[in-house]
């Protein structure tokens, strides 16, 4: 499946609903905001799509490894406060973002979703948010990312096992019959949280409902702030789905 145009997407964001350009005015930010956080100048102001290619260029440029580096401050300490919050208790708070996609099929999408995640895609992964900065399947099964969840003053880095879900607090709904689910855990396999993304059909095109767990005492910040955060990345990636 295949279209040569971007596809109609619309957000439901704390319970507002919300257009493409907003979503692109978030990302906007978000790229001058991450190329600070690399400790780099951000691409020249301009449209968000020209803007997004050449912050995705810069990354792939410095690797995964040098942006670790820069990074690795950020890594141990946040860290060690998702494990902190992963023991205080089991409940969890969630970050939704709905998603209507005026075309297309869920089926479509999470199939390339799951390509994408199993082939290490760097470009498609790192291009859909200016805040990721590693996103990697390893030898293990398990994707490493890393990244600034929501309104955090850290980058995070952590591990989504999609073959375990028995730490999720977010049941499966059936009248969403595809999923991409998985425990996200610290490196030591501590689960501090976890992913349930939902997808169906409607009469024309399709729905996500997308799902992340925090730990309990997560901030209230940090869990609005990730919903635009799920919208961004999300309609990024359905846009690219629908062009492949």
């Amino acid at each position: 499946m295949s279209t040569q145009h971007d596809p109609t997407i619309v957000a439901l964001i704390n319970g507002r609903t919300v257009g493409r350009g907003e979503v692109l005015a978030w990302e906007n930010r978000r790229i001058d905001a991450a190329a600070k956080k690399l400790g780099i100048d951000a691409p020249a102001a301009g449209g968000t799509e020209a803007r997004r290619e050449a912050f995705l260029s810069t990354k792939l440029a410095l690797g995964s490894s040098e942006i670790e580096s820069r990074l690795s401050r950020d890594i141990q300490w946040a860290e060690r406060v998702s494990k902190v919050g992963a023991r205080v208790s089991s409940r969890r708070r969630r970050s939704i973002t709905d998603l209507q996609v005026a075309e297309g099929s869920a089926a479509h999408f999470a199939e390339w979703f799951d390509t994408c995640s199993r082939d290490s895609d760097e470009r498609a992964m790192l291009r859909a948010c200016p805040d990721h900065f590693v996103i990697r399947t390893g030898t293990d099964g398990r994707q490493e990312v890393i990244e600034t969840t929501g309104g955090s003053p850290m980058a995070a880095r952590f591990y989504v096992d999609y073959s375990e879900t028995s730490s999720l607090v977010t049941p499966p709904d059936p009248n969403f019959p595809h999923q991409i689910a998985g425990v996200a855990q610290a490196a030591d396999g501590t689960p501090v949280g976890g992913v349930r993304h939902q997808f169906r059909d409607l009469d024309k095109g399709f729905q996500a409902r997308l799902t992340v767990e925090f730990p309990l005492p997560s901030a209230g910040m940090m869990i609005t702030q990730h919903r635009w955060h799920l919208a961004c990345e999300f309609s990024n990636w359905i846009t690219a789905a629908a062009k492949a």
